[in-house]
C-alpha cells in the first residue's frame, strides 16, 4: 500500500512558482508548513510584507502527516510541568494552548474556511494506574484547565480511566492551509541554503528581510543555537480504517506506548508504534498497528497509512522565539513534540508579536534561551549517549560476495574502499548503494525497513534508498551514483 495520508489524498493545493532573482521583504519565513503559513498570515494581517520560502511544496512535510488534533491535552504533561518547573509555568503553558484553540476557530470563521473543524473532547487514558490519572486531573485543574476524571470511554478495551479536556478540536489541516495560503506570497521548490546578514539565499535567488523566521521543522543553522544538541526526532505511524468506530472524542495513551484514536468522517485514525528515528531495525510497525486494529475492530479495512516525524526538545516544551541571544532578528519555531497543530498557532502569535514589538505573555515559557535542569536531564543524557553511539558504532566485516548473498527486500551497512556504504536490494534483486554516513554531522545511518529509508539516530535526518534527502537537518543527499 502506498504511503499517503488521507489529507494528502483528498486535498490538492495549487502550485506556486520558484523564487528567481533577489527580493526584499519585511519578513522572510522559511518553511510553508502549518507554523510558517500561520506566522506569515498573522504578520501580513499586521501590515508586514512577508515572503515564504518552501523547499518543496506547501505543507509537504510534517503538516500533511499529522493527526490534526488542536488541543491543550498533551499527554501526562501538567504534573511533570508543576513538579519540575512550577505551577505558574504550567498555567502559562495551558493558557497559551487554550488561546491557540480559540484562535483557530476565530480565523476559520473570519476567513470562511471550510476544513471540517469539529469541537471534541480530548482524553488521555491509562490501562492501569487510576491514581496517576486522578493526580493529572487535579494538577490540570490547578493549571487552569477544565479537566475531569472519567471511567467512561468509547475505547475498544478496558482502561483504568481517562482525563477529559472538553472544548478541544480537530480539523482537516490541508483544507485549512489551502484556504489560508491563498493571499500569501509563497515560493515553492526554493530551498534556503544559507542565512547571512538578513539575507536568505536559495539556489536561484534570495530574500533580504529585516526579520527572518526559521519554521522548517528542524533548524538547519547549526550555530549559533546548537539545536542539534538540544533535540531528537521520533517517528510514529497512522492507519486510516473503514468499518471501525465512530468516536465522539479524541484519545491518546498516557504511557506513550499505546494508541491514539480520532475520527475523520467515516474513517478512524489509529496511531501508535512510536520510536526514536533511526531505531527501527526490525520494522513491522505498520503490521503491528494493523494487528491491533483487527483485534479492536475485526471488520475494519485499511484505507490509508502514513507516518510522521516530530522534534522533541530536552524539556519537551517547544522552542519558540529568538534563534539565539546573538541573532536578535532571527527567529525559530521548532520542537513541537507531537502537538504541532496547537503549537504552530502559539508560534504564530508569539513570533508575530515579537517582530511587531508587542508584549506577549508567553515569551518566557517558550524562549529557546531557557534551560530547566530538572526537566531536561533525562533527554540530555539520552541524546548525548546516542550521538556518541552513532559516531563510534562499528561496521560489519563482510566478504566481497555479500551483496550477492543479501536477501531481496533487505539492507545492510558495510565497510568498503568508499567508506561506510549502505546497500539495499529490492525485490527484483537490484542493489542501491549509498553513503551510510550522515552528511549533517557524520553519524552512522540505520535502515528503516518499514519505509525503505536510511535514518539518522543522532539527529533524525532521513534519506530514501536511492540516497535522496527526505528530511533534515542534513542539507544534501547520500547517493554514491
Amino acid at each position: 500500500m502506498e504511503l499517503e495520508s488521507v489529507w494528502s489524498a483528498e486535498c490538492r493545493i495549487d502550485r506556486r512558482e520558484r523564487l528567481e532573482g533577489d527580493h526584499k521583504a519585511d519578513v522572510a519565513v522559511i518553511g510553508a508548513g502549518m507554523a510558517g503559513i500561520l506566522i506569515a498570515y498573522l504578520l501580513q494581517k499586521q501590515g508586514k510584507k512577508v515572503i515564504v520560502l518552501e523547499a518543496e511544496r506547501i505543507a509537504s512535510g510534517v503538516t500533511r502527516n499529522t493527526t490534526a488534533k488542536i488541543t491543550s491535552q498533551h499527554g501526562m504533561i501538567y504534573d511533570r510541568l508543576i513538579r519540575k518547573i512550577g505551577l505558574e509555568y504550567a498555567r502559562g503553558y495551558a493558557q497559551a494552548n487554550q488561546k491557540a484553540i480559540l484562535e483557530y476557530s476565530k480565523i476559520i470563521r473570519e476567513e470562511g474556511i471550510s476544513c471540517h473543524l469539529e469541537n471534541k473532547s480530548a482524553y488521555v487514558y491509562l490501562l492501569d494506574d487510576r491514581e496517576t490519572l486522578e493526580l493529572e486531573t487535579e494538577v490540570a485543574q490547578r493549571a487552569g484547565i477544565d479537566a475531569s476524571f472519567t471511567e467512561v470511554t468509547e475505547l475498544p478495551f478496558s482502561v483504568a480511566g481517562a482525563v477529559k479536556f472538553p472544548n478541544q478540536a480537530q480539523f482537516h489541516p490541508l483544507e485549512f492551509i489551502r484556504g489560508l495560503s491563498k493571499g500569501l506570497c509563497i515560493y515553492e521548490e526554493s530551498k534556503v541554503m544559507e542565512v547571512h546578514d538578513k539575507r536568505a539565499r536559495t539556489a536561484h535567488g534570495s530574500v533580504t528581510a529585516e526579520s527572518i523566521v526559521v519554521a522548517a521543522h528542524y533548524p538547519f543553522i547549526d550555530t549559533p543555537g546548537y539545536y542539534f544538541m538540544r533535540m531528537h526526532q521520533e517517528r510514529s505511524y497512522v492507519a486510516a480504517l473503514e468499518n471501525a468506530a465512530l468516536l465522539n472524542g479524541m484519545y491518546i495513551d498516557g504511557s506513550g506506548k499505546g494508541f491514539s484514536f480520532r475520527n475523520y468522517g467515516e474513517l478512524l485514525l489509529l496511531g501508535g508504534e512510536a520510536h526514536r528515528t533511526g531505531k527501527n531495525p526490525d520494522g513491522g510497525c505498520y503490521d503491528r498497528l494493523m494487528k491491533a486494529a483487527r483485534q479492536f475492530y475485526p471488520e475494519c479495512r485499511e484505507r490509508f497509512r502514513w507516518s510522521a516525524q516530530d522534534c522533541i526538545t530536552l524539556d519537551e516544551i517547544p522552542y519558540i522565539g529568538r534563534y539565539s541571544a546573538e541573532t536578535p532578528d532571527l527567529y525559530v519555531a521548532t520542537g513541537f513534540q507531537k502537538w504541532g497543530m496547537t503549537t504552530a498557532m502559539i508560534a504564530a502569535m508569539l513570533i508575530s508579536d515579537l517582530i511587531c514589538g508587542k508584549k506577549n505573555d508567553y515569551e518566557e515559557i517558550f524562549t529557546p534561551q531557557r534551560f530547566h535542569a530538572a526537566a531536561s536531564a533525562a533527554n540530555l543524557a539520552k541524546n548525548a549517549g546516542q550521538s556518541v553511539s552513532g559516531l563510534t558504532k562499528g561496521m560489519l566485516k563482510v566478504p566481497s560476495t555479500w551483496e550477492e548473498e543479501l536477501e531481496p527486500g533487505t539492507a545492510g551497512v558495510v565497510e568498503s574502499e568508499e567508506g561506510r556504504v549502505g546497500v539495499y536490494k529490492d525485490q527484483n534483486g537490484k542493489c542501491f548503494r549509498v553513503s551510510a554516513k550522515c552528511p549533517h554531522l557524520g553519524c552512522l545511518l540505520a535502515w528503516n525497513p518499514d519505509e525503505l529509508s536510511w535514518d539518522c539516530p543522532c539527529h533524525g535526518s532521513r534519506f530514501d534508498y536511492r540516497g535522496q534527502l527526505i528530511s533534515g537537518p542534513a542539507m544534501e543527499g547520500i547517493s554514491l551514483e
